[in-house]
């Protein structure tokens, strides 16, 4: 009866993790991070519990710490997609500022007859 109960937290504590996941919108690499995190070490924790006879306590701290190292993994890869997106706006600038001043050139040259 224990090791059902136990099983049965364990599927709790997954479909919540699926449950919030589907709260609405594209994930987050940060969400992605934490939610890979929780279920492998859900996953890790439920087997290391279930060798010393506490596969629900395993997998809940299993779970949190994976959450919390998937999250702070994800973290910073959003911070990187953030960087990403920011230099590509920067080169996306610098080049039209070229384009411009490539045109005036090109209006300056024909204006003075040297084309």
């Amino acid at each position: 009866m224990k090791r059902i109960q136990n099983e049965l937290s364990v599927i709790i504590l997954i479909g919540a993790i699926f449950i919030g996941g589907c709260a609405g919108g594209p994930l987050t690499p940060r969400e992605k991070g934490a939610g890979i995190g929780a279920l492998g070490g859900a996953a890790v924790g439920g087997i290391i519990g279930s060798a010393v006879g506490h596969p629900g306590v395993g997998a809940a701290v299993g779970g949190g710490l994976g959450l919390g190292a998937g999250a702070l993994v994800g973290d910073q890869l959003q911070g990187q997609d953030n960087r990403n997106s920011q230099q590509d706006d920067e080169i996306r600038r610098n080049q039209a500022e070229i384009d411009r001043q490539r045109e005036e050139l090109e209006r300056l040259r024909r204006q003075r007859g040297e084309y």
